[in-house]
């Protein structure tokens, strides 16, 4: 399993913006789908971005589409969420997950039981 370590989270006032980055532990990162999923207190986690492996496919949560932006950076082994017009509800733990993708290019993963690499988390609170 590739490791993840997630960055960029902290506190931010409603509508102001914060890009978390999911750096990776291996070069054939690229190979790998992505997403971020997010854990709100009390709450099951939920999806919120997915980017697959090659053919850069992207999905949302409609709660964050128009806001949030997901990108990877293959040389840097690393995807980004651009995260813009923050809601106090956007505040929660946010997980980046990867799963190595397979022969079908098109393929996008948005549930967690897709995923079998998680980093550990990074906090993002939005205040009113």
């Amino acid at each position: 399993q590739v490791q993840l370590v997630e960055s960029g989270g902290g506190l931010v006032q409603a509508g102001g913006s914060l890009r978390l980055s999911c750096a990776a532990s291996e070069r054939t990162f690229r190979t790998y789908a992505v997403a971020w999923f997010r854990q709100a207190p009390g709450k099951e986690r939920e999806f919120v971005a997915t980017i697959s492996w090659i053919e850069l496919i992207t999905k949302y949560a409609d709660s964050v589409k128009g806001r949030f932006t997901i990108s990877r950076d293959n040389a840097k082994a690393t995807v980004n969420l651009q995260m813009n017009s923050l809601k106090p509800e956007d505040t929660a733990v946010y997980y980046c997950a990867a799963k190595r993708g397979d022969a079908n290019i098109y393929s996008i993963y948005d549930s967690p039981a897709d995923f079998g690499s998680w980093g550990q988390g990074t906090q993002v609170t939005v205040s009113s």
